[in-house]
């Protein structure tokens, strides 16, 4: 993998919306988390789709998936202080948790990810 996907990324790309195709670009050698799938997952449903075909949207994009483990629950809680006036999600702070134990950018349209400094590298689609 050379790029983590946030749910922001991976939903601007099934809607086609501004900063799709840098998404789409990225797919072969990108992954995701699965608390992240599920985030996206959720968001789609709250759009009106499916749980089956929003959660095939998601799982049938080329990507690698990558669980959620205890090392990565313990960085992602280490980043809350930090992040916490900013307003980070769970989801947030678990991809850039990841992004951050690959030493690989996340790839999200979330511009608030750009006013902390949490050793990550951040790269905005749109």
């Amino acid at each position: 993998m050379t790029v983590v996907l946030d749910s922001s990324a991976v939903l601007a790309l099934i809607f086609g919306e501004p900063g799709g195709e840098i998404v789409e670009a990225a797919l072969k050698d990108a992954a995701i988390l699965t608390v992240n799938v599920s985030e996206a997952i959720a968001k789609l449903t709250d759009r009106g789709f499916e749980r089956d075909v929003a959660q095939e949207a998601i799982t049938g994009l080329p990507l690698l998936i990558v669980s959620f483990d205890l090392e990565l629950a313990l960085l992602a809680a280490s980043f809350r202080p930090i992040t916490r006036r900013h307003q980070f999600s769970f989801a947030d702070r678990a991809c850039l948790a990841l992004a951050r134990r690959q030493e690989c950018p996340a790839l999200s349209a979330d511009r608030a990810w750009l006013n902390v400094d949490l050793g990550v590298s951040v790269e905005l689609i749109r």
